[in-house]
């Protein structure tokens, strides 16, 4: 019997309309499938623990040998709304910023915007655990995921980093695909894909099925998320890729 594709995905609200087909589907008969957030899985990918990831794209660089294997991603045309830089005071006066330690490209966006288009010389700060308590007077944080959801109704001042890059580049962003670190059967591609198309097709179920008061889930999974790997993604994804190497 052969080994079992190892699967890793992020446990973000952002990821259940890709994860959403997985279930009853035929595909699980040849994978294992595991969950936690953006940097674990992206290390487990490094490591090999895992053969495919649906990881920050910053983590391509790191690898010594990388295959995108879906036709989706976590990208945005426009605000995003989940990946944000909180603040109370506007851009010009943020002193520090609290860098997110749960993804690496977020982070990597959010230099390139700091150095290329906002032109700011604040200090970053790196953060191993909860940090949101100090984004108040100069000192504003990057966060991302759920947490920044909620972070929405808390700061005056939001950056939405996918409509600063779109605002610098006129390029969509691509935060995180689909991975491998080893080339994987056409047969297996192909049915992992058509799993992740199931749950794009059907928003409202998976609307139905996470009930969430702090933001509006079908203007999320439908206007700030897009989810289809598209050459313009692609043109993005590569345009930011230059900027880590």
């Amino acid at each position: 019997m052969e080994r079992k594709v190892k699967v890793a995905a992020v446990s973000y609200l952002n990821t259940r309309p890709l994860l959403y087909g997985f279930r009853e589907h035929p595909v699980m008969n040849l994978l294992e499938l595991s969950v936690d957030y953006p940097a674990k899985i992206a290390q487990q990918l490094i490591e090999g623990e895992v053969d495919v990831a649906l990881v920050p794209v910053a983590v391509i660089p790191k690898l010594k040998e990388y295959h995108i294997v879906s036709d989706f991603c976590i990208g945005a045309e426009g605000p995003v709304a989940s990946v944000c830089l909180f603040s109370e005071v506007p851009l010009n006066e943020i002193k520090r910023i609290y860098l997110d330690y749960q993804s690496r490209t977020s982070v990597a966006l959010l230099k390139v915007l700091v150095r290329e288009h906002w032109k700011l010389s604040a200090e970053l700060i790196e953060t191993t655990g909860d940090y949101q308590d100090k984004i108040k007077g100069t000192d504003a944080g990057l966060v991302i995921g759920d947490r920044a959801l909620e972070q929405r109704h808390v700061s005056p001042y939001i950056y939405d980093l996918a409509e600063h890059w779109m605002r610098f580049t006129s390029l969509p962003f691509v935060f995180a695909a689909w991975i491998s670190n080893k080339p994987l059967s056409p047969e297996f591609i192909q049915q992992f894909n058509h799993a992740n198309s199931i749950g794009i097709k059907d928003i409202p179920a998976i609307v139905a099925e996470n009930p969430y008061s702090l933001y509006d889930l079908t203007t999320y999974y439908t206007q700030n998320i897009s989810y289809p790997l598209t050459p313009s993604k692609r043109q993005g994804m590569q345009r930011f890729l230059s900027y880590l190497y």
